[in-house]
Formats: C-alpha cells, structure tokens, sequence
C-alpha cells in the first residue's frame, strides 16, 4: 500500500491552489442589500429574546457582518505575520511547504480586499469601547508568542479557519441570508477548505518539533486566545448601537445556549486535530479545553457546561 507523505499532500494542495486564481473583484461583484442580511437565528443575540423592533434588527444585522468581517481582516493579518516570519527564518527555502504559504498569503490578501469592500458598503456605526491602542497592542503581542511558537500558531490558524468556516456555512445554506453575503461566504469557503487542510497535514510534524514552553502554551493559552478570538468577532460596541448595554449584551450574548454550541462546533475539529497528533490526550483534557469546546477530561460530549467567561 502506497504510503502518502506530508509533502506530496501539500504538493496536491498546491496544484489545487495554482489551477485558479478568483479574484474577487471580477467573480464576486455586487453590494449588499439593504434590508436584514442575517436570519434572526444566526444573530449573536438568539436565545436573548429581546424586544428589537424590525429596524433594529437590520441595524444589528449590518454591524455584527460588519464586526465579522472587520476581525477576519484583521485576523488574517495575524496569520500572514506569521507565515512571513516562517518564510524569512526558514533554512530551505524550496520546501514545498513554504510554496503552498505563498499560495495561502496570496489568497488571504484577496480576502482581505474584497472584506475591506463588504465593510466600505456597510459603513459601520460601531465602535468598539476598548481603546484602540490596548487592541493593537494585543495583536502585536499575540504576532510576537505565536510566531515564537509554531505549535501555538498553527493552533490559532486551525481555529481561525475552523470558527468562521462554521458560520460561513449556516449562513450560506439558509434562504433568509442576504443573496450578497452568501456569495462572499461561499467564495471564502471555497479557499479556506484547502488552508484547513494544509494546517491539519503539517501540524503533527510541527508538534513533534515543539520546545516543552510551546506544547503548554498549546494546552493552557491556546484555548483562552481561542475564547477571545470568538467572543470578540461581534464586539461589545455593536450592541450600543441600537441603544443596547454594550457589556452586558456583549456577555450576555456569549452565554446563551445557541451561542455555546456555536463555539463547541466550531472547536470542537480543533481539539480533534490535537487529540489525533498527540498534544492532548483522553482522560487529561485540560480544563480550559474542556470549557472552550464543551467536552470532558476524556473528550466525551457533555450536554450542560459552565458559562464561559
């Protein structure tokens, strides 16, 4: 039986990737619309019940895609960082690995151009109420650690791509999505389908050339930058819009049930990846872990967990 090796894994990624280019611009044209863009339903605040009238609702609706997008731009900034670093420190620089990066990078930066056009049509209101200068320094800090650590950045990438995948998914699939919205999901999912498998192909190797201090960032800050990389996609500001508490919404929001199983689903292949390389094991989940992606010690399911906070 021919046994298939990471580099003819990420060779046929490459190929994939080489054999279209979509550029946005071109195969993504339109504007949203002007009514509700997301179903009830996919709101962050379902569960909440609160008495919104229509038009909240469409506001709400625009500033959470605007949020989205705004921390997906932002995130694959992160990610390229990351990946520029690798590039530049790397001793052979015709590794295939490092082929497939480029392919990535370049299909990030499309990305990030055609949701910098999403968020020029949705001209946000929002405004986050932590100070800029405290979120800048958080993503510097966050570029420094995990591009110290490749264990801990592929970890984030994986759940970079594992979280929006998810959403992107729902909102594609369901009818009520504003027609401009599904394009721009199903576009972006086409291209991170092959990021997430490259990050799954190579991370076994980069586990298994981790330093002691990287796999236990991997089990005890991985799940807590995790957490945040989720809460934050909708961030408190955009509920202070229409005149809501913006914290208490914000935590609010984050607490309801239809938002748990949110973040279990969208983790919850994250922990998988770790559990199949051996970063974690059955019977020693740790316990951030276990709230991030609402499982117990042994990786079982659990119905009911405590708050995230």
């Amino acid at each position: 039986m021919a046994v298939t090796t990471v580099e003819q894994r990420v060779g046929r990624l490459t190929n994939a990737a080489a054999r279209r280019v979509i550029e946005p611009d071109e195969e993504v044209p339109g504007e949203v619309g002007t009514g509700q863009l997301l179903p009830d339903e996919l709101l962050s605040i379902a569960g909440l019940d609160l008495p919104l009238s229509d038009e909240e609702r469409i506001i709400l609706s625009r500033e959470e895609i605007a949020s989205i997008t705004q921390a997906g731009i932002r995130f694959e900034a992160v990610l390229e960082a990351g990946f520029a670093i690798q590039l530049a420190t790397a001793e052979d620089l015709t590794d295939p690995r490092l082929t497939f990066i480029l392919h990535e990078v370049g299909e990030e930066t499309r990305h990030q151009r055609l949701f910098q056009r999403l968020v020029s049509q949705l001209q946000p209101k929002a405004r986050s109420p932590i100070p800029f200068r405290l979120l800048r320094l958080g993503y510097r800090l966050a570029i420094d650690i995990a591009s110290s650590n490749p264990a801990l950045f592929y970890v984030l990438v994986l759940a970079g791509e594992e979280i929006p995948d998810l959403f992107q998914k729902l909102a594609s699939e369901h009818l009520e999505t504003d027609d401009f919205i599904r394009s721009v999901n199903k576009y972006h999912r086409i291209e991170e389908a092959r990021h997430l498998s490259f990050a799954r192909t190579v991370f076994p190797e980069i586990l298994a050339k981790a330093t002691i201090v990287d796999r236990l960032l991997v089990r005890e800050l991985a799940p807590r930058m995790i957490s945040g990389m989720f809460s934050d996609l909708v961030h408190p500001g955009v509920y202070a819009v229409i005149g809501l508490p913006a914290f208490k919404t914000w935590r609010q929001a984050n607490s309801t049930p239809e938002r748990r199983q949110l973040r279990y689903d969208s983790t919850r292949p994250v922990l998988d990846v770790l559990g199949d390389a051996g970063a974690l094991h059955r019977g020693r989940i740790p316990a951030a872990w276990q709230r991030l992606c609402g499982v117990d010690r042994e990786g079982n399911r659990v119905d009911r967990m405590p708050k995230f906070s």
